[in-house]
Formats: C-alpha cells, sequence, structure tokens
C-alpha cells in the first residue's frame, strides 16, 4: 500500500522523447482466448520512455476514448509513439504526436520502430505477480503499482532505502 500510495503521488511522469505505448491482460483462467477479449482478465494501459521508466493503469477497456485521454495527459505533443496496430491508437496520427506502429502479425521490429521495451515490462510484472498465484481483483492495483515501482526503482538498495525512508515518514 505504501508503495502504491508514493507511485501514485509522483506526478513527474510525464514522457517525452521516444515513447512506447501498450495495453495488456492480467490474471483470469487461462483456458480460452488470451488477450484482448479474454474473460476475467484486467486490462492494464501502459507507457514506457525509452531508455526511462514506465508509467501503467487500469483500463476499463482498450478504446480510443479511454487511451486518448491518458497518452495526451502524460505524453508532451510532438513526442515519437511507438505502438502495435490496435486500431485505438490510429487516432495518434493526427493528435500532435509522431506516431509508428509496428504489424506484430508481421514482424516484431523494424529498426527503431518496436514496442519491446513496454513488452519487457508486461512480461517481468507477469513473472513478478505469477508466483502470488492469485491476486484479488480489489488488490491488483497495488501489485502492479509495485510492479511499476521496482522497473522504475530496479537497484535492491536504493528500494530498501526508499522504502525504510517511507516507513520513517509514516511512522512520525
Amino acid at each position: 500500500m505504501l508503495i502504491a500510495h508514493h507511485t501514485e503521488q509522483e506526478a513527474r511522469l510525464i514522457f517525452d522523447g521516444e515513447v512506447e505505448v501498450d495495453e495488456s491482460y492480467f490474471g483470469g483462467a487461462r483456458k480460452g482466448q488470451r488477450g484482448r477479449g479474454a474473460a476475467g482478465k484486467v486490462p492494464v494501459f501502459g507507457l514506457l520512455k525509452r531508455g526511462g521508466e514506465v508509467y501503467t493503469t487500469i483500463i476499463p477497456d482498450a478504446k480510443r476514448s479511454t487511451l486518448l485521454p491518458i497518452i495526451q495527459e502524460r505524453v508532451v505533443p510532438d513526442s515519437i509513439v511507438y505502438s502495435d496496430c490496435w486500431p485505438a491508437y490510429n487516432v495518434l496520427d493526427t493528435s500532435g504526436f509522431k506516431h509508428f506502429r509496428i504489424n506484430h502479425s508481421k514482424l516484431f521490429a523494424d529498426r527503431k520502430n518496436h514496442i519491446n521495451g513496454i513488452e519487457n515490462f508486461w512480461n517481468q510484472a507477469k513473472r513478478h505477480l505469477r508466483k502470488f498465484n492469485g491476486i484479488p481483483k480489489e488488490n491488483f492495483h497495488l501489485f502492479l503499482k509495485e510492479c511499476e515501482w521496482r522497473f522504475n526503482n530496479s537497484d535492491p538498495k536504493e528500494q530498501i532505502a526508499q522504502l525504510r525512508q517511507w516507513v520513517r515518514e509514516n511512522l512520525t
């Protein structure tokens, strides 16, 4: 709870330069459809500044009307935005961003055109969360913010120091 609280309070995550955007789906039964449209999964949207930090948020759906306001709030206009070919991202072409798409049905990277960074984050987060053998949906946001915090603060010594500082602040 402490990590999620501090991560959400940090308004410093405004992205510029090269930014990767993607949505992912967590949890639910493994049987049946995977990815978009899979029953019982929690949809999550993420932005990653290349060579920098990640921001994640739980979303109700992966529609343009959901994703565009998040991108506009968190990404500086004229930034380069990389996405997959999900139709909700088409609006980025006319929204003040330099938009490049990668078609995952054909290839995963074409020189600088890829979203491998955010895909790497999803992989790390899912691997970390898998060890808990299921997380109640009402607490999922706490675990997601922990994954985000761990990614953005990768040095374990700095993580411990930061946690100790937050605990001291909350005890006083």
